[in-house]
């Protein structure tokens, strides 16, 4: 397997686990008759906690970047040209990983600018692969 391949398999199993923690989480609230199943919104906005709405926002995020960031990785999966994205393949499941934990960590205003710093080094590491697939 490419270090391609692998980044974008562990993407996928980072998104797949913040989805299981927070099916955890509502299947506890469920079985302790704190919420009903039919009441959860997708963004847990009702759910007191504050813990599960930046869960649902952290698995959001996730969904919402795989097609930028998972599609890269399989262009140059498809293409062969995975030299383009092995190198800094880690550097951007790690960066996601850190946002996804800030996320979960906190909403204070150093740690929204923290995890702005580790979306953008995604940013970054995606306009790099861009310009490295279309050089080629």
């Amino acid at each position: 397997m490419t270090k391609s391949a692998l980044v974008l398999t562990l993407f996928i199993a980072w998104a797949l686990l913040l989805l299981v923690v927070m099916e955890i989480l509502r299947s506890y609230l469920v079985l302790a008759g704190r919420a009903r199943s039919n009441e959860f919104k997708p963004d847990n906005s009702n759910v007191s906690s504050g813990f599960m709405q930046r869960l649902a926002r952290a698995h959001a995020n996730c969904v919402e970047s795989l097609p930028l960031f998972g599609g890269l990785l399989l262009v140059a999966l498809v293409t062969g040209r995975t030299q383009a994205t092995d190198a800094a393949g880690l550097w951007l499941l790690a960066a996601r990983i850190v946002q996804s934990s800030i996320h979960l960590a906190s909403t204070s205003v150093m740690a929204v600018n923290a995890r702005f710093v580790a979306f953008m080094v995604q940013v970054a590491i995606a306009l790099y692969w861009v310009w490295a697939l279309l050089a080629y």
